[in-house]
This record gives structure tokens, C-alpha cells and sequence, in this order.
């Protein structure tokens, strides 16, 4: 079963692993900054598809602006064409579901790519996995507000700062997420109001819709080291270069398909 996904239906499944329950997997940690989005999400498909080890990317800032659609976003539902024009702003659609986004400098992505039989002892399934990941990042978050789970986003209270997106095959899965550090309110005129939404979003404009990270995190830097620390309790991180990351896609054996696209405006 290979599903491109960012919510689910079905809960059920194994409990997680014990952290210290037994000895942790490696992962590989790619720290990147203000890297490409296009290419970054080309790199995570590859890894994705052509590798078997673990890995996490951390891309602190996006150096062009451009809005991110799920695989299944339709341009006339969920973008400005003409602002987006106007704008500059390049329009991607990712190999991943789930909500559009505008990327710009001020957005951290931090994305999860596990080997399910060495990665955390999670059920298959979106919702499981989905919960997983906000255990993960309680204790990131949690000391700085009322931090939670809302349906697919992760939300201080109603205001969502981060958005997430997954895929999930029978051996690997991935889970990436768009943190709002800042945000360009210009930007967000590239983004129409969405047919489907979420239901705490209650018909909320952007502006109502969302929170800014720097409003509530006491430094970048912090924010960033704290999912590093997170990495530790889960994980045995070792560093990799971007050449390294490549290569090690290059060499997969798995097929290398390339769903993330340009999209004409």
C-alpha cells in the first residue's frame, strides 16, 4: 500500500517504542539554509524512494518565494494566478498531499524520512503516524503554549504555525512540516481561501488563521537546536554534507521517479 497522504482515517495498530527500550537507529541529518524548495523536495523524493536509511532535513529559510501545492492541488481552486503573477512567485506542486503553502525566508522545513523497521514503533497508517509526531515535538513546543494536534496542523490554542504533509508506503514513510517563523502578509495574498478546510479553521482569514513562531519561541536558533535535541532522544544522528545526500540517492536502487513539478502559472 503506498498512499500520498496528510491525514487519516484509521487509528489503530502498535504502540510506539520506549525511548531507551532498545538501542537507537541512525539517522542522517542534513542542515541545509536557504536551499532551494524545488530542489530540496526533489532530494527528499529521491531519498525517499531510492535509499533504506533514515534521515532528517532541516532547511532553515527558502531563498525564492513560491507557493506549494499537495499533489492533487488544482492551481484554480487554491492560488492567485494573477498575484502569484505579479509577485514573482513560482508555483510547485510536491510528490506529498495535504494544504498549499507560501514559502519564503522566513519558513523553517524540517522533514522525517524513516525505514519503518528501524524508525519509532508506529503504526502504519496517517492518524497513528500524524500523533507520533506531535509526541515528538511536545517537548519542543509545549513549554512555550498550549501546544497541540489540530486535525493535520500543529497549533499554539486555534492558530496553526506549522503545516504537515506525509507518505506512506509498507516499509518507509515521510513527514514533512512547513513552520511559520514569519510570514510575509503580502504572501499570503497569493493564496485564495481553500474549498475544503479544516474545521477549527472556522472560515478564519490567514491573518486570524495562523501565528507567527518569533511570537512565541525565544530565538531561531533555539527552535532549531531544540529539534536537534529531539533527534538525540529518538535517534543516533550523525551529520551529512549535501554531496553526501546526493550520493547517497544517486546510488539507491529503488525506482527514481520525480513527482515534484513546476507548475505553469
Amino acid at each position: 500500500r503506498t498512499e500520498a497522504v496528510s491525514q487519516g482515517v484509521e487509528e489503530g495498530g502498535k504502540g510506539q517504542r520506549r525511548r531507551g527500550s532498545m538501542a537507537k537507529s541512525p539517522i542522517s541529518v542534513l542542515k541545509l539554509s536557504r536551499h532551494c524548495v524545488f530542489d530540496l523536495l526533489r532530494l527528499e523524493e529521491a531519498l525517499l524512494r531510492t535509499t533504506r536509511r533514515t534521515w532528517c532535513i532541516i532547511n532553515d529559510g527558502v531563498p525564492d518565494p513560491a507557493v506549494v501545492m499537495g499533489i492533487s492541488g488544482k492551481k484554480e481552486n487554491l492560488v492567485n494566478v494573477e498575484e502569484t503573477k505579479r509577485q514573482g512567485v513560482k508555483l510547485i506542486k510536491r510528490f506529498t498531499g495535504g494544504g498549499t503553502v507560501v514559502l519564503d525566508h522566513n519558513s523553517i522545513l524540517v522533514s522525517l524520512i524513516c525505514e519503518a523497521e528501524h524508525g519509532p514503533e508506529v503504526s502504519l497508517f496517517p492518524r497513528p503516524l500524524m500523533k507520533w509526531t506531535e509526541t515528538f515535538y511536545q517537548p519542543v513546543f509545549g513549554p512555550h503554549g498550549e501546544f497541540r494536534l489540530s486535525e493535520t496542523d500543529y497549533t499554539f490554542g486555534e492558530r496553526k504555525f506549522g503545516g504537515n504533509a506525509q507518505y506512506i508506503s509498507k516499509s518507509r514513510w515521510l513527514h514533512h512540516t512547513s513552520f511559520l517563523w514569519d510570514y510575509d502578509s503580502e504572501k499570503m495574498r497569493c493564496l485564495k481561501h481553500p474549498p475544503k478546510e479544516p474545521v477549527y479553521r472556522e472560515k478564519r482569514s490567514h491573518e486570524d488563521f495562523i501565528l507567527r513562531l518569533s511570537e512565541t519561541m525565544p530565538s531561531r536558533g533555539a527552535f532549531l537546536d531544540s529539534v536537534q535535541d529531539q533527534l538525540r532522544e529518538y535517534f543516533d544522528p550523525h551529520t551529512v554534507t549535501l554531496e553526501q545526500a546526493r550520493s547517497a540517492a544517486d546510488r539507491g536502487k529503488g525506482p527514481a521517479l520525480k513527482s515534484t513539478k513546476l507548475i505553469d502559472l
